[in-house]
């Protein structure tokens, strides 16, 4: 397979208009139509990182953090840096990141902090962007409607309704037509009066899955023509968030949850910003990576305590004026990414019947070490 057909599917989950201004994702290093036999997912590209994927026959890094936030000057080859640039070319290594646009994803990184908080009753902390959403209506025989609309379904024609998804609307007629001469119908013979048992599909589509659901409709609808409508919704965006809001299994002092972060995400030390360590919090807000610039938004929003990294110290001389207790474990939680892009890879291999390899870096690339 190519690395582009992976990059496509993945960009349905994460579109790159989710990305925050200037924030240099998608394609690092190589080409998008190598062929690509075994991809390995990672927080950050450092230079053993690249040596751990030329170990383990790595053809395509796909990583959270882009490799080129700073681009070299110069190609010197005594940079490690550079040097580490000269082994993924000689390597046919092709890189692709997805660093913010992952951050706002519905089930990306930030979803997955807040999953392994076991955070429940979740809203969006800032906002990052609004999708708009199609009503799409397919008119297809009734014996055909049951396998078209899992289709598109799967192809991500579907809305969500409280608890529940895939939610699609149907409604069953009757068509009466008459195929003029010439004319290949699927049903009845032309020149004869002919009637069928008909059905009316409706489902509402994100923006982001469009191209890939009329794609599938044109597949796998029955008729020489799809019969289909498609409606903006004027009044109805999809709002994409950055961070998560939501409450904890049960109330818990400040003290307590720091000790269930250090757990949670493994890390040997954490910074806590509180006045009281006794506290008690229930709902929590939770960002990856540095958000300690939002930190007054998650209090307006009704947080108790706030998880996130990078915290700067005048920031944290606020937060205790403010009365508000952060919990820092560092940038490096984000490595939770790990795993959880290794599960979606290993899912749309098997749905796609990919020959691809998956593969997890080992390596530690959080800079810090706690004595």
């Amino acid at each position: 397979m190519k690395a582009k057909q992976l990059v496509e599917r993945f960009e349905q989950f994460a579109p790159k208009r989710l990305a925050m201004a200037k924030d240099p994702i998608g394609l690092q290093i190589g080409s998008l139509n190598q062929e690509i036999h075994k991809v390995m997912t990672t927080l950050d590209v450092r230079p053993e990182v690249v040596d751990e994927a030329i170990d383990h026959q790595v053809d395509f890094i796909f990583a959270h953090h882009p490799v080129m936030f700073h681009p070299a000057h110069n190609l010197d080859l005594d940079d490690p840096q550079n040097e580490m640039y000269a082994k993924i070319i000689a390597n046919r290594i092709t890189v692709y990141a997805a660093h913010t646009n992952l951050d706002a994803a519905d089930g990306g990184m930030n979803d997955w902090l807040a999953e392994a908080l076991q955070l429940s009753d979740l809203s969006g902390l800032v906002p990052a962007f609004d999708e708009s959403v199609f009503r799409l209506t397919v008119q297809i025989p009734k014996v055909y409607a049951t396998a078209v609309r899992m289709s598109l379904v799967d192809a991500g024609a579907q809305a969500s309704a409280g608890q529940y998804s895939g939610y699609t609307y149907e409604i069953d007629g009757t068509v009466y037509y008459v195929p003029k001469a010439g004319a290949d119908p699927t049903m009845g013979a032309a020149g004869e009066p002919n009637e069928i048992e008909d059905s009316r599909l409706e489902f509402e589509v994100p923006q982001r899955n469009l191209h890939h659901v009329l794609k599938t409709l044109s597949d796998v609808h029955p008729l020489e023509k799809p019969l289909y409508n498609l409606i903006r919704l004027e009044d109805k965006k999809h709002h994409y968030t950055m961070g998560r809001i939501g409450n904890l299994p049960r109330s818990m002092s400040v003290r307590e949850f720091a000790e269930d972060c250090k757990r949670t995400f493994a890390v040997s030390g954490l910074r806590v910003i509180a006045n009281n360590l006794e506290q008690p919090i229930k709902r929590v807000a939770i960002l990856g990576g540095d958000g300690g610039k939002f930190f007054r938004l998650a209090q307006q929003k009704g947080a108790d305590a706030y998880v996130t990294g990078d915290v700067y110290y005048h920031t944290g001389h606020d937060m205790l004026a403010a009365n508000f207790p952060v919990i820092d474990p560092g940038h490096h939680i984000e490595s939770i990414c790990i795993p959880k892009l290794a599960d979606l890879f290993k899912r749309w291999s098997d749905q796609n019947h990919w020959q691809l390899a998956v593969y997890q870096s080992t390596i530690n690339t959080d800079p810090f070490t706690f004595m």
